[in-house]
Formats: C-alpha cells, sequence, structure tokens
C-alpha cells in the first residue's frame, strides 16, 4: 500500500481538514497575542515556523489526492520537503535562538527537521518503490501536528499578554 497513493485518498482528506483546522488555531491564538508577537521577531519567527509546519500536512495531503502520475507525486513530495525545509532553516534563523523566554519552549517543540526528512523520504522511497513509500508521510504528519498543536498552546497560554519587550528578542526589524 505505500505506493498505491489511490489507497491514501481518506487518509490525505483527513489529514487536509485536520491541517485547516488546526491553521486557524494557531490563527486565533495569534491573533489574541498580535501586540507581543508584533514586537518580537524570534516569537513572530516561530509563529510561522508553527504554520509552516501545518502547511507541511496539508500540502502533502494535496499532493495525495491530486489526479497525477505516479512519478509527479513522489516529486512534489520532495520538492515540498525540500522547500519547506528551506523556509524552516530560514525563520529558524531570523528568530535566533532565546534561551530566556517562550520562544525557547517553541524551539525546543518544534519537529521542523524530522518533519521534512520524513516528507523527504516518503517522496524518495516511493519513487524508487523500496523503503516504505508513503508510509513514511505518517509519523511526518504525527510529527508537524503535535508539534504544531504544542506550539499554538504555548503561543496562547505562555506568551505573556504585556505588550513588553519580550526578553532575548533581536529586536523587530
Amino acid at each position: 500500500m505505500g505506493y498505491l497513493p489511490e489507497m491514501w485518498h481518506d487518509f490525505a482528506v483527513t489529514v487536509a481538514g485536520l491541517a485547516g483546522a488546526l491553521t486557524g488555531l494557531l490563527f486565533v491564538a495569534v491573533s489574541i497575542k498580535s501586540e507581543v508577537l508584533a514586537r518580537s521577531r524570534s516569537l513572530a519567527s516561530r509563529a510561522a515556523q508553527t504554520l509552516t509546519l501545518f502547511m507541511i500536512s496539508a500540502l502533502a495531503a494535496i499532493i495525495l489526492v491530486a489526479p497525477q502520475p505516479r512519478a509527479a507525486l513522489g516529486a512534489e513530495l520532495l520538492v515540498v520537503a525540500g522547500f519547506c525545509g528551506a523556509v524552516l532553516y530560514f525563520l529558524d534563523q531570523r528568530a535566533g535562538h532565546d534561551r530566556q523566554g517562550v520562544a525557547r519552549y517553541i524551539e525546543a517543540a518544534s519537529p521542523n527537521l524530522v518533519t521534512c526528512v520524513l516528507v523527504g523520504v516518503a517522496g524518495a522511497s516511493f519513487l524508487v518503490k523500496a523503503g516504505g513509500g508513503l508510509y513514511w508521510i505518517i509519523p511526518a504528519v504525527l510529527a508537524s501536528m503535535v508539534g504544531g498543536v504544542i506550539n499554538a498552546w504555548l503561543f496562547l497560554i505562555k506568551v505573556p499578554a504585556d505588550p513588553a519587550p519580550v526578553a532575548g528578542d533581536q529586536g523587530s526589524g
């Protein structure tokens, strides 16, 4: 079944719905804490990383349900892994490493590298028809969703409501 994309249709539809709902949760959390996030490059970048994690699952789901040649499916998963990995790396560099504030917990909880590698392995193993194929999408989705939910919860619960500068922030410019 790891090499039969048509068997993954219901899984992909479920993942797409879940990714959409969790993206909405993130937007609620970010909008509630918008003043603080607007003043903190670190927290804003971590919020963008969380959105990217949810989008990886959404994009993988869209790719799985799209009618297309098998080679395109594997190649598109590799592109998603590479592109999202580059975006997550850029956002990580932009965020810096805040050892004082909430961003350090978000940084620790984010499965950025794991998610991208697993999607890449799914695409590569699907293309060569060895090594598990689409089964690698399951842990990738779990990593992105669990990490994203933890991040959204941290934004909602742990980010201070006071719009004072966040400790350890590198500034907004």
